[in-house]
Order: C-alpha cells, then sequence, then structure tokens
C-alpha cells in the first residue's frame, strides 16, 4: 500500500544542499548507525546507497564548520538496532533461529561482541558530533503522548522531538532518513528519503533555497 505523507516539515534534499557554518544538526540514529556500526549494510535493504548518501553531506558539514549534536537518548535505538542485526547475522551464518532473548542470554560469546559493537559504534558518535542535554521528566513524556495524537512517530522520535523542543535550541534540523520527521510542523529535514522529497515537491514543502 503506498504511503500518504502529509508533509509539515520543510525538507531539503541532501544531494543539493551545501551545510554552512552556522548549521546546527541533530543527527538521527539510522544515520549514526550508518556512519559507526561495522555490520551497517546488514542492518537494512538499502544500507549501502544510504552509506554512500548521508556520509558525503556529513563530512562536508563538518569541513564547512557545521556542527552535528546528538542525544544520549539515541543509544537505546542504536543499541537495539545493532543487536537485532546481529542475531540476524548470527542465525543466517549457523541455520539458527533464535529470539532475541534466546541469543541475548544464551551465548556469552555473541553477547559479548554486541557489547563490543555499541561501544564502539557510540565512541565515534562521541567523536564526531557534540552532545545536547534533553530533559525528559513527567512534562516532557505527557506532551509527547499528546503529539503522538497528532504525529505519526515512534517512541524514540516521539521523546527526542518534544525534548529538543522545549531546550530553546533555535530552528531544530534533523539529518535523517526516516520520513515520520517530515509530518513534524517547525522543523527542518535533511533527507535523502525518496518518498519524502517526492511528496514534499508535490505538496510545495521542499526547500530548494535557505
Amino acid at each position: 500500500m503506498p504511503i500518504n505523507l502529509s508533509i509539515q516539515a520543510d525538507i531539503i534534499d541532501i544531494r543539493s544542499d551545501v551545510p554552512r557554518r552556522e548549521d546546527i544538526f541533530l543527527v538521527d540514529t539510522n544515520v549514526w548507525l550508518w556512519q559507526t556500526y561495522t555490520n551497517a549494510v546488514a542492518s537494512s535493504r538499502n544500507a549501502s546507497n544510504k552509506i554512500q548518501s548521508y556520509t558525503p553531506y556529513l563530512r562536508r558539514a563538518r569541513q564547512n564548520g557545521a556542527t552535528l549534536v546528538y542525544s544520549g537518548l539515541i543509544l537505546a535505538e542504536l543499541a537495539h538496532v545493532i543487536e537485532k542485526t546481529e542475531r540476524k547475522i548470527y542465525n543466517r551464518r549457523t541455520g539458527s533461529s533464535l529470539e532475541s532473548k534466546e541469543y541475548r542470554h544464551n551465548n556469552s560469546t555473541e553477547r559479548a561482541n554486541v557489547v563490543a559493537e555499541v561501544e564502539s559504534a557510540w565512541r565515534q558518535v562521541e567523536g564526531l558530533a557534540v552532545p545536547i542535554d534533553l530533559l525528559v521528566n513527567e512534562d516532557i513524556t505527557n506532551s509527547s503522548l499528546l503529539r503522538f495524537r497528532t504525529q505519526a512517530l515512534d517512541g524514540y522520535d516521539l521523546l527526542i522531538l518534544e525534548a529538543i523542543s522545549r531546550s530553546e535550541a533555535g530552528q531544530v534540523k534533523v539529518i535523517t532518513d526516516d520520513m515520520d520527521y517530515a509530518v513534524v510542523p517547525g522543523i527542518q529535514v535533511f533527507t535523502n528519503n525518496g518518498l519524502a522529497i517526492q511528496q514534499a515537491n508535490v505538496q510545495r514543502k521542499l526547500l530548494t533555497i535557505r
């Protein structure tokens, strides 16, 4: 079934955009995964193409003096995706069909490998970007639930967006391949997601000059 996005964010195609010194980019988990994880190519069907798209943009951003930021909140999602991918690789290699709990608790060697991958990825995130402290409390959580009613986001993104919107960080600029961010009003989404770009163009939300 075709996905129909109601584009509310300003969408910027990273293939034609030039990062600026004054840009402060929040980098989403999927982009960090492709930049830092050894087996990133195995994490999703189009990962190889995505790596080739986002890596040069991040490099240009740093060369041009832009600031890349990360939130500690993304560690949970990053660790989850890495563990899930390592389990798929293990099952494929051994002909097993371990579920997540079995994989996590029954094979100490694999567990150590997952821990090493997550720690390595996180060290790279820390080396490439600067942390932004985002507060998550009861007020933020309740507001996230209200946002959940009107914006089709997953739980990870809900908390990050609600927290950063309260942090007085200025214009929120997110580098992501996640089309869900496109439905959030008031932010700028820097992406190579084909569907988000195509529908933004149709809905006059594709920002070609900034």
